[in-house]
């Protein structure tokens, strides 16, 4: 038999609450309708002596104990610590972000303020009814190994800090040396002051402490040929060049496997192919290696260079087709830098950077910029249209974009700026080419053994997936992360401190993944999806709808759930057209029993019901910011947050409507290319959905403009509560809804 639900209902009257509301009344509501076994209230419930109250109301035993607690107050987002009581359910009743702060203190308000608090009252008491305790399956192991693939600087870094963190690293790299890209350089752009000259790259120095570190181990020569698994337990095959494979667990993977630079050869119009002395910056630390601090030296006769030009954004910052379309960062800085090489090691040698816009990111970049112009570097703002070669010099024509003029000059070498590729691997949603069509074989660099494809979703430009705003070390792969140039261009300053975030990503994890918690952005949540088989209808729109790749199937085709992968984010519960996918402390019946026990006011009443489903990471914070600065929303409105957009099931909607709600507002986060959504694809799996309402509003006769789907930024504080205040206007303007008789 079933644990008799005991809900402790706890009201604070701090923040004004006490003098706005009549929270004796709100007690009863809490007793009557509520079903609350205890009610108390507190001046301050987030005060020591509020916790202590709470803390040994939880600790009684016998027919006096608890085991719900609903806390009436502020919103869920505010005292989050204060109020966790280890594995006890806690719902939370906004009466001060969704009540007294977005309504007026005046006598005509009180009637409807105080309608307000008494429903979030009823849906905190319901709220607490259906969650489960959440705890650990206690099938987790703590593995504190972290695989890094690709032994660059960015990988050498993170190696470096994971080590310092006490955690054991594994680098597999490609080559038969550490270093990447960087390994490759003459010198540096300068990270220390005063940042007037090139620096030694140090990957030698990081080389050598890795070596000597005994928490480090170094695969070189080698590829990860076959990954599984989850977080604290992924499985990786290992193979070298010579064909022997070795397997290993780990608890977390950071990809840093770095960039490709762009393919010069498509630029024809500045003869790179055509002639040796047309060069790419890699192309010229090769000659500066070469030189080893001596004159640098033509390709195409061996002669002393006694004039470069730098040609800037080359096959960058364009349109075309086949150019990369955005700037990768480092350029600049790279061109200044090599400029140096020549003032430095060239006697009496003209040196011509031409920008179209010169840009240099970063502490050093200015003071570095400066130290070249001191030493002779000429910076000439223009657009170059051709290299013409020539037997003995090469003539660059250029547009000058301070005369406004065509120009030209002659020069020993040209040396091209072509930017970064990220190194991504295999594109799993590329779409399939068509008949006839060619591909190019792209070289996987996970190999993971998911349904979902062999490695990361590319972001845009096809750097591995992340977002910079809110996750830029996260991917859609639940415990691998990315860090420098596979996640965006970068420069060694800016991959080095990449992989410092990344490496402790990595470690946060790994110890999440050891006691069955959730990672990013619901790190520390150990509540757990679960379904019931007998209803299952194996329509596998769970498995496809799952951002993270955490559901497979199992030999009789049912969905079969990965802890450790998991997010938490509720997509899978709400493309479950059958509604029997739930989390222990959220679920269908969690939100479905708060939007039904609103009262809901007769059509004689013309008091309207709105509901809004509002995302508890962007469009709840907005709604809380915006009623903290005073602005005020319909006193017709609910609100109930949702982990994601994704996880909103229609039947809430559905519900709603024959409940008698008049409309209902669903806010989630920003979609498309530049989302903002914290679960990648919830917000854009949602808007698919809800489009698709339309024909349930015209089977219940209801008009479309009942319900409204909105983007919503975290930073939308003005226009969330508008959003609100504009439903109650277009019901004002249609009429109530008819199933209020």
């Amino acid at each position: 038999m079933a644990e008799p639900i005991k809900i402790g209902a706890y009201f604070c009257n701090g923040c004004g609450l006490g003098d706005r509301l009549n929270m004796g009344v709100l007690e009863n509501i809490a007793k009557r309708e509520g079903r609350a076994t205890l009610t108390k209230q507190h001046d301050f419930l987030c005060s020591q002596s509020g916790i202590d109250m709470i803390k040994e109301d939880i600790a009684v035993e016998g027919d006096d104990s608890i085991n719900r607690v609903a806390i009436m107050g502020c919103s869920r987002r505010s005292k989050m610590e204060a109020f966790t009581f280890g594995a006890m359910p806690v719902s939370r009743g906004n009466l001060r972000e969704a009540v007294i702060w977005v309504r007026p203190d005046t006598d005509e308000a009180k009637e409807t303020t105080d309608e307000m608090a008494a429903d979030y009252v009823r849906m905190a008491c319901a709220e607490a009814k259906f969650l489960k305790p959440a705890e650990s399956s206690g099938q987790q192991s703590l593995n504190k190994r972290i695989l890094i693939v690709g032994g660059g600087i960015t990988g050498m870094t993170a190696a470096i800090e994971i080590s310092k963190a006490g955690y054991e690293a594994c680098i597999v790299e490609k080559a038969g040396s550490l270093g990447g890209a960087t390994g490759q350089f003459w010198k540096r752009v300068p990270h220390k002051a005063p940042y007037a000259d090139p620096e030694e790259t140090g990957v030698s120095e990081m080389a050598a402490a890795i070596e000597a570190d005994s928490n480090i181990t170094v695969h070189l020569n080698s590829t990860v040929t076959k990954t599984s698994g989850a977080p604290g337990r992924f499985s990786a095959d290992i193979t070298t060049e010579s064909g022997g494979t070795s397997t290993d667990n780990f608890g977390a993977i950071l990809q840093s496997s770095g960039f490709k630079a762009f393919d010069a050869s498509i630029l024809t119009e500045f003869a790179y192919g055509k002639t040796p002395d047309v060069v790419d910056q890699a192309g010229l630390e090769k000659l500066a290696i070469e030189a080893n601090g001596g004159p640098i030296k033509r390709p195409s006769d061996g002669k002393e260079i006694t004039s470069v030009a730098f040609v800037q954004c080359a096959g960058q910052r364009s349109e075309k087709e086949g150019h990369l379309s955005y700037c990768s960062g480092s350029c600049c800085s790279t061109s200044i830098k090599q400029a140096m090489y020549f003032k430095d090691q060239n006697t009496d040698i003209d040196t011509t950077v031409i920008y179209t816009d010169l840009r240099t990111p970063g502490v050093a970049g200015e003071d570095f910029y400066r130290s070249g112009q001191k030493k002779g570097v000429l910076f000439t703002k223009g657009e170059v249209n051709e290299v013409v070669p020539g037997s003995d010099s090469h003539t660059v024509k250029m547009k000058d974009l301070i005369l406004d003029e065509d120009t030209e000059m002659d020069v020993d070498l040209v040396v091209l700026a072509t930017g970064q590729i990220a190194n991504s691997g295999v594109d799993i949603e590329a779409p399939a080419p068509a008949e006839g069509e060619t591909s190019v074989a792209v070289e996987s660099i996970l190999n993971l053994d998911y349904r979902q494809g062999k490695d990361l979703p590319h972001l845009v430009h096809g750097f591995a997936d992340s977002h910079f705003i809110c996750f830029p070390y996260e991917t859609r792969r639940t415990g691998i992360y990315t860090a420098g140039p596979v996640r965006r261009p970068m420069d060694i300053k800016q991959a080095m401190e990449d992989a410092t975030g990344a490496a402790m990503k990595t470690i946060q994890v790994v110890e999440n993944a050891g006691k069955g918690m959730a990672a990013h952005p619901r790190s520390g949540d150990l509540s757990f999806p679960t379904f019931r088989k007998e209803g299952c209808t194996q329509c596998k729109r769970c498995t496809v709808e799952c951002p993270f790749g955490a559901i497979d199937e199992d030999d009789e085709g049912y969905p079969q759930y990965n802890e450790s992968r998991c997010r938490r984010c509720g997509t899978c519960m709400g493309a479950c057209p059958v509604r029997i996918i739930s989390f222990e402390n959220y679920s269908v019946d969690t939100v479905g029993q708060q939007l039904k026990i609103v009262d809901i006011p007769d059509e004689f009443d013309e008091k309207p019901r709105i509901l809004t489903l509002a995302c508890e990471n962007d469009a709840y914070p907005a709604l809380d910011m915006a009623a903290a600065n005073g602005e005020e929303h319909s006193a017709f409105n609910r609100i109930i947050p949702v982990r994601c957009l994704g996880s909103v099931n229609v039947i809430w909607v559905t519900d709603a409507m024959n409940s008698g709600y008049d409309g209902v507002i669903l806010m989630g986060c920003q979609k498309g290319e530049n989302y903002q959504c914290h679960f990648v694809k919830g917000s854009e799996m949602a808007h698919i959905r809800m489009s698709k309402i339309d024909d349930t509003l015209t089977t219940l006769n209801l008009e479309k403009e009942r319900v409204a789907t909105y983007e919503v930024a975290i930073t939308d504080v003005k226009r969330a509560p508008e959003l609100i205040n504009e439903m109650a206007k277009t019901i004002e303007k249609i009429g109530m809804s008819p199933f209020k008789f």
